[in-house]
């Protein structure tokens, strides 16, 4: 009962906020909003309504606190083994498990209202997807059993994608399922740069995570492999699908450079967290900048500017062309 939790737990109905705050993990919630953003950005050609953009974040937004909560319930007996996740609402005692999955369902109810009424039904359709896969694929299928876990589990952070096209358009595009794709690509290396650093915690709860199944010699080249899938992926969506140009290309081309170089010095050294620290925090301020610079590059004034530039050179080549 939320009432006894918080006679026992709770000193006042702030502390309950709170408490209830923490159990949809809110820092991980961002990434999911700005994957959303960019795609929305990219589907109207830079022309957004900023009320349906509104909408679809804050569903968003509902959906990834359902399915973080649903997280903490199912993963409740591990959280309370994990020196670093004992604390939680849930396993502290703080938050009730029925309370908390009650939370969940009015989250997620809320959420698929929300889209419904002000998006469409596809949009909310895959946001309803994305918490079913998250806690049916990834939390009870794969993370306890298969190092491959968050390879396959990558593809609940990569729903969002999709459901800010459908939100924008009512439908799916290649351009959309490319870049599910290279958030999916993305995901691995950086979930494992967060996992070589705390891979004991995950050896003493059991979960076979790939630092501890294979070691830091062989994530360090998986991390390696997958960024250098990673980035020549992320130039598809100039070549061959046409929706980005050439200052999303600048910025894909230099962030994933800088990306390269440091999943490279993570090879060289498997088993430096600080190099590892270096691949989870860049990868976090990589994809944050790259859907930045798909929403830059979608806006009208962007690509005027870019169409000028390339009209201006090809009468610069014209001429010279012509003087020789």
């Amino acid at each position: 009962m939320i009432g006894t939790s918080f006679a026992r737990q709770h000193e006042n109905f702030l502390q309950v906020i709170q408490s209830y705050y923490q159990l949809t993990k809110p820092r991980i919630i961002p990434l999911l909003l700005i994957t959303t953003s960019a795609s929305m950005w990219m589907a109207s050609d830079g022309r957004v309504d900023p009320v349906l953009l509104i909408v679809t974040l804050l569903g968003g937004t509902l959906a990834a606190a359902s399915a973080q909560t649903l997280n903490c319930i199912y993963d409740r007996d591990i959280d309370y083994t994990m020196e670093r996740t004992r604390h939680r609402p849930i396993p502290s005692g703080r938050v009730q498990t029925r309370d908390a999955l009650l939370f969940a369902i009015a989250l997620a109810t809320l959420s698929f209202t929300l889209l419904t009424v002000f998006a469409n039904l596809l949009a909310a359709l895959l946001t309803m997807s994305g918490i079913v896969f998250y806690m049916l694929i990834y939390t009870h299928m794969l993370k306890r059993h298969t190092p491959q876990n968050i390879v396959i589990g990558g593809a609940a952070g990569a729903i969002p994608a999709l459901v800010g096209w459908a939100a924008v358009t009512g439908s799916l595009s290649w351009s959309a399922w490319m870049l599910f794709a290279i958030v999916f690509i993305w995901t691995p290396p950086h979930f494992w740069g967060l996992a070589l650093m705390i891979k004991d915690d995950y050896a003493k709860v059991g979960i076979p995570m790939l630092p501890v199944v294979e070691g830091e010699v062989e994530t360090t080249r998986q991390i390696w492999i997958y960024t250098l899938i990673l980035v020549p992926s992320t130039l598809l969506l100039i070549y061959p699908l046409g929706t980005a140009g050439v200052v999303y290309g600048l910025i894909a081309v230099t962030l994933g450079w800088k990306f390269i170089q440091k999943a490279w010095q993570l090879l060289q050294n498997p088993v430096d967290n600080t190099s590892a620290r270096s691949v989870f925090k860049y990868s976090i301020i990589y994809m944050m900048l790259l859907c930045l610079g798909l929403v830059i590059d979608s806006l009208p004034v962007t690509r005027c500017m870019t169409a000028s530039i390339a009209q201006n050179v090809d009468t610069l080549i014209s001429t010279i062309s012509i003087l020789q």
